[in-house]
């Protein structure tokens, strides 16, 4: 798909974990990139995109709001590739359907429209989420993309991030027929857990929860019982190498490796023992099966994913260390308040970490890093705690 001449792309969300790591990929390749967020004038925001390399040729920012009709048509006019990522989010909302459910579905319908408008766009790439897939009353041992999440229990259950579910899951599902309406050619991702190291400035969402053995943030422990991860840049990779092959269609899950809150805390002891990790975890059963999302159809079209557990680790840990969102070892934590930075109770509006929560498995899958616009997470030591960070994901 991509011409000899650079071709022009458009990425929603674009200051977020996922956002920002597909643009500096994405420029690595010469594209041009339009990447819209809520306000480019907001440097603590959208510094980390300017300063990437070929931004200054290659690279421009633009405001957009999934809330406001034809916001996107501006930042999308005259593109040839559409890569979606942001989704507005509230999990405290007094009114989901219309703060939440009713804005995610306008908001990818109006990308659509955009880029129907736009008489350009060859390809538009919807990052969904692993919420579409598996919020249901009995667990599979293994997912795939003909599986869908089940509105009728997500609504009986009202279970944690319920709106978040149900969102998602219209929201795809109206997009499928909506680019079928407009004739655009449309694929959509399906992450699991992303972890691995980041540009952006604050902690991403989906690391608060695959670190929590580490900073001993115990209600994410549910969570990482039976989970699926992706390595950062393998699913932006994944985005790119699908909108780049012309025989892509469809839905694609981007799962790399499931592993246990058993098989996480043994490879933390073994590979990094300066952090103080639990052997045996309250409520949790120590022979688990794993629960697999298949990237079977992602790999037969011709995909490698590259990183390994340890590798999605290792680079978490190393760049929450150089950004100092993280301790380096648990002693540290315990004696020197100024270095301890331990994510602990969260106000964050989780995305796809798609795992199991603790203490009912129906509640299905919080979601991760990618589709979240803004909240925050307390952090603590054994003193009181410090001070708080405000954490933004996909560029709002």
């Amino acid at each position: 798909m991509k011409a000899d001449s650079p071709v022009t792309v458009c990425v929603t969300g674009a200051a977020g974990f996922i956002g920002s790591w597909l643009v500096m990929r994405l420029l690595e390749r010469g594209y041009i990139v339009r990447a819209t967020v809520r306000d480019p004038a907001n440097m603590k925001k959208v510094k980390h995109l300017l300063e990437l390399p070929k931004a200054d040729t290659n690279l421009t920012l633009w405001r957009a709001d999934l809330t406001e009709e034809g916001s996107f048509d501006e930042a999308i006019e005259g593109c040839h590739g559409v890569f979606h990522v942001a989704t507005p989010m509230d999990f405290e909302s007094k009114d989901p359907e219309n703060e939440i459910i009713k804005p995610t579905i306008e908001g990818v319908l109006g990308i659509i429209k955009s880029c129907a408008k736009a008489k350009t766009v060859k390809r538009l790439v919807f990052t969904s989420s692993a919420g579409t897939v598996n919020v249901q009353e009995h667990q599979l041992p293994v997912y795939n993309e003909d599986n869908w999440s089940d509105l009728d229990f997500i609504n009986s259950k009202k279970m944690t991030a319920w709106m978040y579910f149900v969102s998602k899951t219209l929201a795809e599902k109206a997009a499928w027929e909506a680019a079928k309406e407009n004739n655009i050619d449309f694929i959509s991702i399906i992450p699991t857990l992303v972890v691995g190291p980041f540009i952006m400035p604050t902690l991403p969402p989906s690391l608060i929860t695959a670190l929590s053995l580490i900073t001993g943030n115990e209600p994410h422990y549910g969570i990482i019982k039976q989970c699926q991860y992706v390595h950062i840049d393998d699913l932006c990779e994944s985005h790119i190498f699908l909108y780049e092959n012309p025989k892509a269609g469809g839905r694609y899950i981007c799962s790399s490796h499931d592993a246990t809150i058993h098989d996480l805390a043994k490879m933390i002891r073994e590979k990094w023992p300066e952090y103080n990790v639990p052997t045996e975890f309250k409520g949790i059963e120590k022979d688990l099966p794993l629960v697999s999302f298949s990237s079977k159809k992602l790999v037969h079209m011709g995909f490698q994913f590259k990183y390994t557990f340890e590798d999605m680790l290792k680079g978490a840990i190393e760049t929450c260390r150089e950004k100092g969102l993280l301790p380096y070892s648990t002693d540290i934590a315990a004696n020197d308040h100024t270095k301890s930075l331990l994510p602990h109770s969260t106000e964050i509006e989780a995305k796809d970490a798609n795992c199991r929560t603790a203490n009912d498995h129906t509640k299905g899958f919080l979601p991760n890093s990618g589709e979240i616009e803004a909240k925050t997470a307390n952090f603590h030591t054994n003193e009181p705690a410090p001070h708080s960070i405000e954490i933004h994901v996909n560029g709002e």
